[in-house]
Parts: C-alpha cells; sequence; structure tokens
C-alpha cells in the first residue's frame, strides 16, 4: 500500500491503459479520479470494481478548460488535494500532411496537447512538494521505421516530451516531479481498432519478444512513478516498449 492516503488523477481512464493504471495505482492505495469523456458505464463500473470509497468517475472533455476546472474542482471538493495527476487521454489520428485538415489539427492538439499543458497548470496549484506529473507520449517519437499516416500523431507526442522536460525544470522548484511515459504499441481498444488480426501479428513479429505489450505493464511503470521509489526522477522520458525502439 506504497499510495496510501495519495490522490491521483487519471484522465481518459475508462478503458485501456487509464484503467488498468487506475486498478494499480488502487491496489496500492491510492484514491483515484476516473476521468472519463463519454464512458459513463465503464467509468461507474470501474469506482464500483474499486470501491466508491476511494474512487470517483468524472465526465469531462478534458480538451476544453472549462471542463479542465470541473476536474480538478470535483477532486479537490472530494478528497481536499491532489498528489498525481496521470494524462493518459488521447486519440490516434492516422494523418499523413496531405490529408491533415485544420479540423483534424485542431482536435487533436486541443487533446492532447492543450488540455495535458492546462490541466498541468491548473492541478500544480493543489500541489504539495512530492506531487507527481505524468505525461503519456509515445515510442513513434523516436522509431525510424515509421509510416508517414503517424505524423499528426507523431507531432503531438513530440511535443509533449518538450513540454514535461520544460515543466520538470519549472515545477521542480516547487518539489513537483514531472516525467513521461511512453509506450509501444500495447494492446489497448484504441490501438487495436481497425486492424485485421494479421496485420496485429505482423506488428508483434516486428518485436525482439513477438508481442505487443499489455496495459499492465504500462500501468507498473506508472506506478512506479507515482512511488517513494522515484524520487529523485524527473524529466525522464522512459520507453516501456519491450526494446521495439
Amino acid at each position: 500500500m506504497s499510495l496510501s492516503g495519495k490522490v491521483a488523477i487519471i484522465t481518459g481512464s475508462s478503458q485501456g491503459i487509464g484503467k488498468a493504471t487506475a486498478l494499480r495505482l488502487a491496489s496500492e492505495g491510492a484514491n483515484v479520479i476516473i476521468n472519463y469523456r463519454s464512458s459513463a458505464k465503464a467509468a461507474n463500473d470501474l469506482v464500483e470494481k474499486i470501491g466508491s470509497d476511494r474512487a470517483l468517475a468524472v465526465q469531462a472533455d478534458v480538451s476544453k478548460l472549462p471542463d479542465l476546472d470541473h476536474l480538478v474542482q470535483e477532486t479537490v471538493t472530494r478528497f481536499g488535494k491532489i498528489d498525481i495527476l496521470i494524462l493518459n487521454a488521447g486519440i490516434l489520428p492516422m494523418r499523413d500532411l496531405e490529408n491533415t485538415t485544420e479540423e483534424d489539427f485542431d482536435s487533436t492538439y486541443n487533446l492532447m496537447v492543450k488540455g495535458p499543458y492546462f490541466l498541468a497548470q491548473k492541478t500544480a496549484k493543489h500541489m504539495s512538494p512530492g506531487a507527481r506529473i505524468i505525461f503519456v507520449s509515445s515510442s513513434v517519437t523516436s522509431v525510424s521505421a515509421i509510416a508517414p499516416t503517424y505524423l499528426l500523431y507523431a507531432s503531438a507526442k513530440g511535443a509533449i516530451e518538450q513540454l514535461a522536460r520544460v515543466a520538470a525544470k519549472d515545477l521542480g522548484r516547487r518539489g513537483i516531479l514531472v516525467n513521461t511515459v511512453a509506450p509501444g504499441p500495447t494492446t489497448t481498444e484504441l490501438f487495436l481498432e481497425g486492424k485485421s488480426e494479421q496485420l496485429i501479428k505482423t506488428l508483434a513479429g516486428t518485436n525482439p519478444f513477438n508481442r505487443i505489450g499489455e496495459p499492465e505493464e504500462i500501468a507498473a511503470v506508472m506506478a512506479f512513478l507515482s512511488g517513494k521509489e522515484s524520487s529523485w526522477m524527473s524529466g525522464q522520458i522512459l520507453k516501456v516498449n519491450g526494446a521495439m525502439a
């Protein structure tokens, strides 16, 4: 119970890596805020599984600043503080340069860059020294063999990595640690959507372990960065991809 008494906001946590992270942090004693945009049933089911005394589902579109205020206020009203912020919410737009519209760009950057930037700003006001902010990037920012259709997604994740590096220096003055987790391909609903079984096998075959990562494996790293064992780590990007990149 290394996180006993801690309060964690996890954006986009009704499924996938966010859900696995909420369960892992809760298993270590944390109180968790399950943020969702539209999956109310999945979020409430997760609250029931963890226990309503230690989990709260909050609907908020984290690409919109008023919703960020609502998310922070609900958390502070219920638990009185914020110790951990995990900026997990995301989408996977497959757009190369030619086929990216302004709407594509704005929706991607609002959710994956603007939202995390301002949510970190708003939560930091309620954090004490030793608090943690964890951004989520992707291993696509560093692989050389990448399809052009990842351009929009990869550019947003690249922005997140630089944001986190500098924020670590900024917030370090207040004792807040900032790190980034960069998963490789992981068996989430978001990643698997629209992919054939054969394509999944092909992607797994590009990994030296001949498989794709599991959400629980990413959640384990989130828990490590949230706990006391990582107290001298800040400004780092941890790639969790089985040597894929």
